[in-house]
């Protein structure tokens, strides 16, 4: 899968397959990606049920299999990781452009 092959992803949607590198139910996701943002992205559930949806028709995650009875755990599948890896490799591209144009110290 191609650097090309498919558009950026959002935000949210990056960090949804970030979190789904290990299987992990809706709340677990929504107070992960809250975390790692340092609060910064603070997901309703409608967002995200809605992204999980889309992103379980694309094939990019998939129900986890072994979950707990009445515990509904989404997982990353292959296809995912694949468009999760080409966009760290945008979204490094980017970064690394930006340090080449912007001479300043900015991160």
């Amino acid at each position: 899968m191609g650097t090309n092959s498919i558009p950026a992803l959002t935000e949210t949607v990056y960090y949804i397959l970030l979190t789904l590198l290990k299987p992990m139910h809706g709340y677990g996701i929504m107070q992960n990606i809250k975390s790692i943002t340092q609060g910064r992205i603070n997901m309703g559930a409608g967002t995200l049920y809605g992204a999980l949806s889309t992103l379980q028709t694309k094939g990019y995650i998939d129900e986890y299999e072994n979950s707990e009875p009445g515990k509904k755990e989404y997982i990353i599948t292959h296809q995912g990781l694949e468009v999760l890896k080409d966009e760290m490799k945008r979204l490094q591209e980017l970064l690394d452009n930006g340090k080449v144009y912007y001479k300043e110290d900015v991160v």
